[in-house]
């Protein structure tokens, strides 16, 4: 891959950052060397002079790993697809440790259920610390990749959202139609 973005180091890696269509609206997908590190829903509304360092999908440098991942993406948006298998790294996000905790945690979150912020606490050994789990998840680098869109509080309602709970909503929705539809 190109460097479409040249912010890093040099010889850091190659870093492609494209901005690709769905039905959340513009995704802002980020790959280091092949590897997803960051997605970015973009607000609706917002202009794209804060995604700047992203380039559209039209004039992108292609690669097997964007058209593979752009597949993926569309049929889980679509509903075909329950497990992504798209790679990514956490590490390249600069999330804390008790991020990287919360974060992998939720990976775990099976598709179309949803777990609660306490749930993702008490599993990462740290029961009372359910209203950082919810700051860590509002942060996520990795929002679909890693479904903090699960998790949920205990209380009435779906909770907050890296990209608004009305984006939460739909792909809780999305996922519990894909599973009755079987």
């Amino acid at each position: 891959m190109q460097d479409s973005a040249a912010d890093g180091p040099e010889g850091a890696g190659d870093r492609l950052r494209v901005l690709i269509p769905s039905p959340l609206g513009v995704i802002g997908l980020e790959f280091e060397d092949g590897v997803v590190g960051g997605v970015e829903i973009v607000p609706v509304g917002k202009r794209r002079q804060q995604f700047r360092a992203f380039v559209d999908l039209s004039v992108s440098d292609r690669s097997d790993e964007l058209d593979e991942t752009i597949g993926r993406l569309s049929e889980y948006f679509a509903g075909a697809r329950r497990k992504l298998d798209i790679e990514y790294d956490i590490a390249l996000t600069g999330v804390d440790e008790f991020g990287t905790r919360v974060l992998e945690e939720t990976a775990r979150a099976p598709y179309g259920r949803t777990r609660t912020y306490q749930q993702i606490a008490a599993a990462i050994g740290r029961p009372g610390a359910y209203r950082q789990v919810l700051s860590a998840l509002v942060a996520n680098p990795l929002p679909i990749l890693i479904p903090c869109h699960r998790v949920v509080p205990n209380r009435a309602g779906i909770g907050s959202y890296v990209a608004a709970t009305a984006k939460k909503e739909w792909l809780l929705k999305m996922e519990r139609r894909s599973l009755a539809e079987g």
